[in-house]
């Protein structure tokens, strides 16, 4: 049989507004992770690593730096028919911007038109993990669906955070039923304390999917959402199928990050991807070399500890630091820095997430909190100590208390009289 003709689309258009304020000058695909990452990142080299290599990347809100680094970092062979395409909102189909994830693919049907795939994969741009999406499609051709859906088992107090998969008792690869991020469902047969939530990534027959883009796109009673609306229009005719994530196979996958899958959508999610990268056995691994993580490689010079002027030593533990980052004299544990963070002397980070050119000045504590990029904490300042102190300064403070100070802004010694 010959191979099939595969094109990837990545929706990478989501506003993000609960990983507010790090989506405010940002799309959420373009957030910084694990230090030199960005959150499409994983999207990406997941395709390419499975030998998908016509991809094409649908962006809309605050899309210039989600553009730049895709451009910067994501260069393919044209020669040998390769790209990965950023695509912005076009209005090709009227004069509305995406109304939906599936009327962001209804409005750039142009593309698949173009590219003539006997089969279209369609992922987010913001979870984190590592998949062979070559394995689901041979599932899917298997299984003579029009759709496939991939599932992942997630605990029961997060159903309302995901689309649920309920399988048919009598044929277990087909779905039975999907609902979009409902209140309560059963649980598992096997584990009622868990369910089977979407991926949110699918891997449809073409033909297909363009009709069901064209009924969707037609109806008055829709959200032209793929999860909430083209998703069900194929389980109603008993034509989806499930793949379950369990089945696929990394090259150089352990036991204990085999299955991992996170859902980076709110702030206690995304510092809690962020903290599983640094355990000695991390619950990810980001040095599977077998199934590399790809992204745009600093120009900024190696990493160094450094004692102080007083000669107090510069250390970092159980931490992960990127290129250019200078600990001088300071103490850093348990923490992820980025690009060109500067630490100076008897200043304390720990459980923490500085972005790029965070500068925390001498004396200063940092304690479970998310730094945003080219923010200066003046020496002596505390983050995350004084959860009052913090939020009449202006930050943000989640309800598990993690302190976030957005891109840029000011750090002062004393509450803001106009907050």
């Amino acid at each position: 049989m010959a191979p099939k003709k595969v094109l990837a689309v990545v929706l990478a258009g989501g506003e993000g507004k609960r990983l507010m304020p790090l989506t405010a000058d940002r799309a959420k695909p373009a957030v910084p992770f694990a230090g030199s990452y960005r959150l499409i990142d994983f999207a990406l080299s997941n395709l390419v690593n499975s030998g998908y290599l016509q991809i094409v990347v649908l962006t809309q809100y605050k899309s210039h730096s989600l553009d730049r680094h895709i451009s910067e970092t994501w260069r393919m062979s044209t020669q040998l028919r390769q790209y990965i395409a950023s695509v912005p909102a076009q209005q090709r189909r009227g004069k509305s911007w995406f109304l939906g994830s599936a009327n962001a693919i209804y409005q750039s049907l142009n593309l698949i038109h173009d590219a003539q795939p006997d089969i279209v994969v369609v992922i987010g741009a913001d979870h984190v993990y590592r998949m062979d999406f070559e394995q689901m499609v041979n599932a899917h051709v298997k299984s003579g669906a029009s759709v496939s859906v991939a599932a992942v088992r997630q605990p029961m107090h997060l159903v309302d955070q995901f689309g649920v998969i309920e399988v048919d008792q009598h044929d277990p690869g087909r779905i039975a039923a999907f609902v979009e991020k409902p209140k309560t469902t059963p649980g598992l047969p096997d584990d009622p304390n868990s369910f089977l939530a979407s991926m949110g990534n699918y891997v449809f027959t073409t033909d297909a999917l363009l009709k069901a883009l064209e009924d969707d796109a037609a109806r008055l009673d829709t959200k032209h959402d793929m999860g909430g609306d083209i998703i069900p229009y194929f389980v109603e005719r008993n034509d989806a199928a499930v793949y379950d994530f369990t089945m696929n196979d990394i090259p150089g996958a352990t036991d204990r990050d085999r299955q991992y899958w996170r859902d980076v959508g709110t702030m206690d999610s995304y510092y809690d991807a962020n903290m599983d990268l640094i355990s000695p056995l991390p619950l990810f691994n980001l040095y599977n070399l077998q199934w590399p993580i790809y992204t745009r490689q600093s120009v900024s010079p190696p990493a160094k500890f450094v004692r102080s002027a007083s000669g107090r030593p510069g250390e970092a533990h159980d931490s992960i630091v990127s290129a250019g980052v200078v600990v001088s004299g300071g103490a850093v544990q348990s923490s992820i820095l980025a690009t060109d963070v500067f630490i100076d002397e008897s200043a304390e980070v720990t459980g923490s997430v500085l972005l790029d050119k965070v500068n925390v000045g001498a004396g200063a504590v940092v304690r479970r909190a998310i730094i945003d990029k080219n923010v200066r904490i003046p020496p002596g300042a505390q983050i995350g100590v004084d959860f009052e102190l913090d939020r009449s300064r202006g930050f943000a403070v989640t309800d598990s208390g993690l302190t976030i100070v957005s891109k840029g802004q000011v750090v002062a010694l004393r509450p803001d009289p106009a907050l």
